[in-house]
């Protein structure tokens, strides 16, 4: 991988930055640290900023180095930086009880709780976070005395469709059946149309703001930055700029994580090579340590290479943990089963699921590998194994299925452009992890006479659509007849723990292991208990000597303590192993490596 040249520094691109700057990308790709170095660069070339974090699992508190609310906070040391937490839960809480308010002691208690478990989505929580940035956007006033504001984290294309689209604000309500969308009662979006209006199209002038796409140089967190480049583009927000954090260069080619780790990287860039053709790109050099406080932040936005740690460096000491093969033999004693993977993207899930499938295969067992994920490639992860069936539900295909029945039975009787947003409704997250239920219900069935892996499944709050049949017909059926009898026993199946077992997989970084935690409160919410806790391609458990990798392996340790001590009762860490984990001899090494201490 080249070095990162001036003109491709951030610093460069801060010299002339655009008036909005939004920050986005997979969880743990560095958006919420590289949106505190261009607001502190900023800062320190005379502007006045305001920075604003909406991610739920925000550690802006922690990089910048003071406690921040919902409100604008000074920095210290940085003249001209305030900075704001958007809390995410605490919007989506005043949201719901501003839809549901008025319904309360009108309808029944049953149905009113209905609507709470359809406000408790992601797509709720992102909609009640727009509202409050909305404002910064598209209220002048609000921001005036600021001349850039950052945001950490953006809104998506879905919500932002679903802004432009007209009916949300007048008609819908009058004749649709039901009278609500993922988002809740849509008259609850009507009170701030102008202000929408006003934030979509401050989002998509490209002369005030610009989409930054933050990456690590790995293919699924580009695969994404990709995605979400088109899906905004596709709505005007064209203003685009790509950030490859954590460029990477190996000290000695002895070393043969550092090696690999560097090989992998170009090996990423060059397969998106097109994308990136297509985009102005900055890089940032891969840090030693975590970017924690003002000063590191300062280095973090200068042109050139970091300074280097000193080369006596030892390896990170770590608490006692488990091996993946000790977890896999515990799990082998069941003789069958579901085992599932769960987390955020970009953490290896798919890698975990197709290791612990291929090594129960290997110990003779019958197995079947399947996922719900559109990006992940199980096939290719596992390669073949004797014993060992995989197969992949097609989201797209169930959910296609899905919208058909509902637009031909809820939406029969609408004009054209209620049609049209009840479609874009049924666009949203929410709606495709409902359309996979019944080929996952059936699936999770297979775990009677067999084990079952499955990466990905559906979160704590789509499961809980299934414990009231009046949530299941008014939101999944959509008037569809009768319950499937796989679709009846799935969450009674999910919630014992002698036949489904979930595994939270996360990195030992602060987002996705915050994240991590917060999916975990999610399937408590259902019932859930999850079985482990798996910290994936740890640098602190390689064999490496190369001086950079191992100070960010004594930065993980921290988290890694926090995992152990705090959120999971049992956890198994997989080192960073030099050789790519594909196919069934590659996938050994996850079992093979011995953790370093």
């Amino acid at each position: 991988m080249s070095e990162p040249s001036n003109e491709r520094s951030l610093a460069r691109f801060l010299e002339a930055p655009t008036r909005f700057l939004f920050f986005t990308g997979k969880g743990g790709v560095g958006k919420t640290s590289l949106a505190c170095a261009a607001a502190v660069a900023l800062a320190d070339g005379g502007k006045r900023v305001l920075l604003v974090s909406t991610d739920p699992a925000s550690n802006l508190d922690e990089v910048l180095g003071q406690k921040l609310n919902g409100a604008p906070t000074v920095i210290p040391g940085v003249d001209g930086l305030q900075a704001l937490n958007i809390d995410p839960e605490a919007a989506a809480q005043a949201y719901r009880d501003r839809i549901v308010g008025p319904y309360r002691g009108k309808l029944p208690e049953a149905i009113v709780r209905t609507i709470e478990e359809q406000l408790s989505g992601a797509c709720t929580t992102e909609i009640a976070a727009f509202d409050e940035f909305a404002r910064l956007l598209g209220e002048p006033a609000a921001t005036a005395e600021f001349d850039h504001v950052i945001f950490d984290t953006a809104p998506t294309g879905h919500t932002l469709r679903l802004m432009t689209l007209p009916t949300a604000w007048t008609g819908f309500l009058e004749q649709n059946t039901s009278g609500t969308s993922c988002l809740g009662p849509l008259a609850g979006l009507q009170k701030q149309r102008a202000i929408y209006e006003r934030s979509v199209a401050a989002l998509a002038d490209g002369q005030r703001t610009t989409l930054v796409l933050v990456s690590r140089p790995q293919k699924a967190a580009l695969d994404e930055a990709e995605r979400t480049s088109g899906e905004l583009a596709a709505i005007g927000v064209r203003n685009q700029r790509l950030i490859i954090n954590g460029a990477f260069h190996a000290c000695c080619a002895e070393d043969k994580v550092a090696v690999a780790l560097e090989k992998r990287g170009t090996s990423a860039l060059q397969l998106k090579s097109d994308f990136l053709s297509r985009v102005p790109v900055s890089e940032v050099a891969l840090r030693p340590h975590n970017l924690l406080g003002i000063p590191a932040l300062r280095e973090l936005a200068k042109t050139g290479e970091p300074t280097a740690p000193g080369p006596n460096g030892h390896a990170a000491e770590l608490p006692a943990l488990e091996t993946l093969s000790e977890l896999v033999d515990d799990l082998a004693r069941a003789g069958r089963g579901v085992i599932m993977t769960m987390g955020k993207g970009g953490v290896g899930k798919t890698t975990i699921a197709a290791a612990i499938a291929t090594e129960l295969a290997r110990r003779g067992f019958r197995v079947h590998l399947s996922t719900t994920d559109p990006a992940a490639h199980v096939a290719a992860a596992a390669g073949k194994q004797a014993g060992m069936e995989i197969s992949r539900i097609d989201p797209q295909a169930e959910t296609k299925a899905y919208v058909d029945q509902v637009v031909a039975t809820a939406g029969k009787n609408l004009d054209a452009s209620a049609r049209a947003l009840l479609e874009e409704d049924l666009r949203s997250p929410c709606t495709e992890e409902i359309a996979v239920f019944r080929a996952f219900a059936r699936i999770v069935a297979g775990g009677e006479d067999r084990f079952v892996v499955l990466d990905t499944a559906p979160t704590g709050h789509t499961l809980l659509l299934l414990d009231a049949t009046e949530a299941y017909h008014r939101e999944i059926a959509r008037k569809a007849s009768g319950l499937p009898q796989d679709v009846q026993r799935l969450l009674p199946r999910l919630r014992d723990p002698r036949f489904t077992r979930v595994l939270v997989v996360t990195l030992a970084e602060a987002t996705p292991v915050h994240e991590a935690a917060a999916l975990q409160t999610d399937l408590r919410r259902a019932q859930i208990e999850p079985f482990a806790w798996v910290i994936n391609q740890s640098i602190a458990g390689a064999q490496t000597r190369d001086p950079v990798l191992l100070a960010r392996g004594r930065d993980e340790a921290p988290y890694i303590r926090e995992v152990s001590g705090r959120f999971s009762k049992r956890t198994a860490i997989v080192p960073w192993v030099p050789e790519e984990p594909i196919g069934p001899e590659k996938l050994r090494q996850l079992f093979e490596s011995a953790t370093v201490n």
